[in-house]
């Protein structure tokens, strides 16, 4: 079966952003975006795949399907990049925002609960929960595993990576990875 996985950066205090979704005070490190990269090519967006010498069409490795809440689709939306993972399925969940004119994203407005449990049934790679927070507090009950890279940072307030209705769920760690410039990816699998 197909399973769930949140790939997200956070900051010490549990943010993915800062309050108007801002991400660039996360300090970079030229060994570990080469790392990821080269591990996780499959979240490499399409725009900038040429630049770390992948083709934009080339095979997925694991995921082949991308959910997105609005805030983090409108960042590729507003440099006019309807399909910022082209080489996956994409879909946006928001109730808010109209149809994309682009055959290669479906904007779904209600239960991502379904549209979820309906990937995991079908054939393919993983499905990788993009973000935001608050589309992941709704589908906490339906993640199978995190990646997870924290930040030696405290933004102090900002988008949480999890938001919603209180629901302590475990996951144990199952491995750990450090960095020179002090952050750490961590994979975290459901109890």
């Amino acid at each position: 079966m197909r399973k769930l996985v949140y790939y997200v950066a956070v900051s010490l205090d549990g943010y993915i952003a800062g309050p108007a979704g801002e991400y660039d005070f996360y300090p970079t490190d030229a060994e570990m975006a080469t790392w990821i990269n080269e591990q996780y090519p499959d979240f490499v967006p399409s725009p900038a795949r040429p630049h770390f010498g992948l083709a934009v069409d080339a095979p997925t490795r694991r995921f082949d399907t991308v959910l997105m809440g609005r805030a983090s689709y409108e960042p590729a939306l507003s440099e006019g990049v309807t399909s910022p993972y082209a080489h996956m399925r994409q879909y946006v969940i928001s109730s808010t925002l109209g149809p994309i004119d682009d055959p290669k994203v479906e904007v779904v407005a209600s239960d991502p609960v379904g549209l979820v449990r309906g990937l995991k049934k079908e054939e393919g790679g993983d499905i990788w929960l993009c973000g935001g927070g608050k589309l992941a507090g709704v589908l906490l009950g339906e993640l199978d595993e995190m990646i997870i890279k924290s930040y030696p940072v405290v933004a102090g307030g900002g988008i949480s990576a999890f938001s919603g209705a209180f629901d302590p769920t475990l996951f144990t760690p199952t491995q750990r990875r450090d960095f020179g410039n002090g952050t750490q990816v961590t994979w975290f699998s459901r109890v």
